[in-house]
């Protein structure tokens, strides 16, 4: 059911609503192409594939992906990487040092620094213990200048989906946006894209990244799906040319690949699997989390002595110890066949 009372206007940001944004000859005469002498931008006419300025609206890809997913071109944004997408998401509708946002510990690092960087305050709203979203306690912190919730599902470092029922309760009566950043969604086979629901729900945000599953974390190229009011705001603010000419045919290139995509998604499941049964037999891994991402958090005896042991062994993991809810646990990424079968050995001759 959609959030009735939920209305855009209200949320943006008086001088964004007032903005008027750089336009470049890209943008005025897009629709003719490459047919036009472009005389203007006083670039090197020397022909090759980087002497012109990027199409800043990544126009091939956009089409692309809206014939993978199904979602018109009119609702795809596309940032340099997903900490773009979230930053101008602060920047378009939090006024500095006035309104706030909601996340919800142990989650993704980058939304409390975003939000110190916008100078927003950061409401925190625990996750429960088994890591699922506390829709009552959100509802108790949320005020008249709560803009932002921000949902990480699955869920960074617990690897947890979030419950249908409980994203739809808010996205219901929250009159802000609620934010899903599914930059693991390509590793589960348990859920549906909240993409697929942007049309259901005005205040819907749906992140995707093109850096984990697709391989491409260098080229930062982060996808953002919602209404055609959120992406056209979204569009008014960004810079030009935010994504390169070379991260645009890169990621043209690799989604023409789904056979092999699907394939390392299905052979870094596999590896998970044989990593979640290997670790089961580790007497200081007190507990394995349930994971749909690619990465695994693990409770052991002692977190500080074991990332050292790993560090001093040549692997690096992420010690989560010190965030809320992770006392003693570790998150390892399912690494090559390789490299996993080098964890295990490390971990076993540690435990003896």
């Amino acid at each position: 059911m959609e959030n009735r009372s939920f209305d855009i206007n209200t949320l943006v940001r008086e001088n964004i609503r007032q903005l008027q944004p750089y336009s470049s000859a890209r943008d005025e005469y897009s629709e003719y192409g490459n047919s036009m002498i472009y005389l203007d931008a006083n670039e090197n006419p020397n022909e090759s594939i980087l002497n012109r300025y990027p199409d800043p609206f990544q126009s091939k890809l956009k089409s692309k992906l809206s014939d993978m997913k199904g979602i018109p071109v009119e609702n795809i944004f596309l940032g340099n990487g997903s900490d773009e997408v979230i930053d101008l998401i602060f920047r378009a509708f939090c006024e500095p040092r006035l309104d706030q946002i909601i996340t919800m510990p142990p989650t993704y690092g980058m939304y409390r620094v975003l939000a110190k960087i916008n100078d927003v305050d950061n409401k925190e709203v625990l996750l429960t213990a088994d890591f699922q979203i506390d829709t009552f306690a959100i509802l108790e912190n949320i005020t008249g200048k709560t803009k932002l919730i921000f949902i990480c599902s699955p869920n960074n470092p617990t690897g947890n989906l979030m419950d249908f029922d409980d994203i739809v309760f808010l996205l219901e009566n929250f009159n802000g946006l609620v934010i899903i950043d599914e930059a693991y969604i390509d590793f589960c086979d348990l859920s549906e894209s909240w993409s697929k629901k942007i049309h259901n729900y005005k205040n819907l945000i749906v992140m995707q990244t093109l850096s984990k599953a697709y391989g491409l974390a260098g080229i930062r190229l982060g996808i953002c799906y919602a209404n055609v009011e959120i992406i056209n705001i979204l569009n008014r603010i960004k810079a030009p040319y935010n994504v390169s000419q070379l991260s645009q045919i890169k990621a043209l290139d690799v989604l023409t690949q789904q056979d092999k995509i699907k394939e390392q998604i299905a052979e870094s499941k596999l590896i998970k699997h044989v990593l979640e049964k290997e670790f089961s037999n580790i007497q200081f891994i007190e507990k394995i989390y349930p994971s749909n991402a690619n990465f695994v958090l693990i409770k052991v005896d002692n977190a500080n002595k074991r990332y050292k042991q790993l560090l001093e062994n040549r692997i690096v993991v992420r010690n989560r110890t010190n965030e809320p809810l992770c006392a003693n646990c570790l998150r390892i990424s399912v690494g090559t066949k390789i490299e996993s079968e080098k964890l295990v050995k490390i971990l076993k001759k540690i435990d003896k």
